[in-house]
């Protein structure tokens, strides 16, 4: 049967690697009335008549895993591919190299298995809905940590920030968008104008944008500048 969909309830599909962990979740889930489960059927078949995903609800992934390895991984993939916007992560485990993962696959939430308790899960499950994160305190602590060892050691020696832009593109970015032209950057940082085209030709290569307007307005929403 396929499940009915209100505006109050939140689509999650729940993935677990044995059978015991997937009973566990559904059941302990299926009561809430915050939450509208979805079958693989559902899920493929929500996600084949949604045109706009920007419009549809944001069905989240419930993945639980016993550490992040290579079918964890696999999974988390593939729950994106299959209309998932949101992934809450439940697991044993997890050091930092498997904290960095989670949050390059785009993971909205992290719970230990040991904590898991149906309220925890739900709270999660809105929190990852409604566009936010949650991490306890703990792992957000080594994520930081991770995060600035990799500011420190990899990013800083070649010219980069954590978002992925040079001290120069952030530099010629936030001038474009005070509104001054190649001539007035070139003149304010001491580069040739030649520079100044080829760093913005660069910025709109790498990220995909159409033109410096463009690569303003990613920089501004994604609060690189």
């Amino acid at each position: 049967m396929t499940t009915q969909l209100t505006t109050q309830r939140i689509p999650v599909w729940v993935k677990a690697f044995d059978p015991l962990s997937q009973f566990g979740l559904v059941h302990s889930l299926r009561p809430r009335p915050e939450v509208a489960l979805l079958s693989d059927a559902d899920l493929a078949a929500l996600h084949a008549r949604t045109t706009d995903q920007r419009t549809a609800p944001p069905t989240v992934a419930l993945i639980a895993v016993d550490s992040l390895d290579a079918a964890a991984v696999e999974v988390l993939r593939s729950a994106s591919q299959r209309g998932c916007r949101r992934t809450v992560l439940i697991g044993g485990r997890f050091d930092d190299e498997a904290l960095m993962t989670a949050v390059e696959l785009g993971v909205s939430g992290v719970l230990r298995r040991t904590e898991a308790t149906a309220d925890r899960i739900v709270h999660l499950v809105r929190t990852a809905a409604a566009g936010d994160g949650t991490l306890p305190p703990d792992l957000l602590g080594r994520l930081l940590g991770q995060v600035s060892r990799m500011q420190r050691h990899v990013l800083q020696p070649r010219g980069l920030s954590h978002t992925g832009l040079s001290d120069r593109e952030t530099q010629v970015l936030r001038l474009v968008a005070d509104g001054k032209d190649t001539q007035e950057i070139a003149r304010e940082l001491s580069y040739s104008e030649r520079t100044v085209k080829n760093v913005l030709h660069d910025v709109t290569s790498r990220l995909q944008l159409r033109n410096r307007s463009h690569a303003v307005a990613y920089a501004l929403r994604e609060g690189l500048i």
